[in-house]
């Protein structure tokens, strides 16, 4: 009996087990290698080499010429400009310049011609007041501030403190809104000037200016006016008085110890002294005025005459 030949048996080998992402192989490999080989090394290479494939060092070359070209043309440019408008911008200044100066001539010449107006009218005024006069002309002129006059007097100087201090509220020189109580205010020289006045001064000048009973001191601001012209200290005071009883009848006046109070309780600084001569100019400006009797007067005196 022929039999079949025998087969080796066949060893059958354990299967490999199937991985659960491999129906999506090609969005796994995406995942794992973003890019190819070809793209990495491109890359590696251009970031090497710098931006647009040229070397660094070589970029910032062109970088910083490109800079000075551009600060180069800005330069040109302006210096271009100043060029062009230099020549009217010097017109313009000196048309100004010439204009200030012409402004100028003429405010001159028209404060001239005020001075020499001013002079004139004083010197009628002084002359309508000897004829008023008559005998007592001399007097008139003295009291009325027309003339001007020397003798025995005192020379009074006021001035601002020299650190000025700010109050804080509850000072009564602060009442009027001030806080810079170290400074000489008008009504400070008011009372100065009348203190002097009622010590028996017969003529008062603050600055050189002469007063007169019609003299006004007033503040404008921060700057003290007479008769509307600002003074700036230190205020200069000269009276004409009798000399050292005149100094002493004033300092020990309610004015005096008023100015004294001022220097030591805020630092204003004042300085007296009584002199042998002191000069005063005239006013600069005298208003001549008449004196009427009232009509009921006037009706009584002619009645007792009738």
């Amino acid at each position: 009996m022929c039999g079949m030949p025998q087969q080796p048996p066949v060893r059958s080998s354990p299967a490999r087990p199937r991985r659960p992402d491999a129906s999506m192989s090609l969005i796994t490999n995406v995942m794992d290698h973003s890019l190819d080989d070809g793209y990495a090394e491109a890359a590696a290479r251009k970031e090497a080499l710098g931006e647009g494939g040229l070397p660094k060092t070589l970029r910032a070359k062109l970088g910083l010429a490109g800079g000075l070209v551009l600060a180069a043309l800005v330069v040109t440019v302006g210096a271009a400009q100043t060029h062009v408008t230099a020549p009217v911008v010097a017109k313009e200044r000196q048309e100004l310049i010439d204009r200030i100066d012409r402004e100028t001539a003429a405010a001159d010449k028209l404060e001239s011609g005020v001075d020499r107006l001013r002079e004139e009218v004083g010197a009628r005024q002084r002359s309508a007041l000897r004829e008023a006069g008559g005998s007592q002309a001399d007097l008139v002129g003295l009291l009325s501030g027309a003339t001007a006059v020397h003798g025995p007097g005192v020379r009074l100087v006021v001035n601002d403190a020299k650190e000025s201090s700010a109050g804080d509220g509850t000072n009564p020189r602060e009442s009027a809104g001030f806080s810079d109580t170290g400074r000489v205010r008008d009504r400070d020289m008011q009372r100065v000037i009348n203190g002097l006045w009622a010590s028996g001064a017969e003529a008062v000048s603050i600055n050189g200016q002469r007063l007169t009973a019609l003299s006004a001191i007033r503040a404008a601001g921060d700057a003290i006016l007479v008769d509307n012209r600002p003074l700036v200290p230190p205020y200069t005071v000269l009276a004409v008085g009798d000399g050292q009883r005149f100094s002493t009848r004033f300092q020990n006046s309610a004015d005096g110890l008023y100015l004294h109070a001022l220097q030591d309780n805020f630092g204003i600084r004042t300085a007296i002294s009584a002199e042998g001569d002191v000069r005063l100019p005239a006013a600069p400006s005298v208003i001549v005025r008449t004196a009427k009797p009232s009509a009921e007067q006037a009706e009584k005196t002619e009645k007792g005459t009738s």
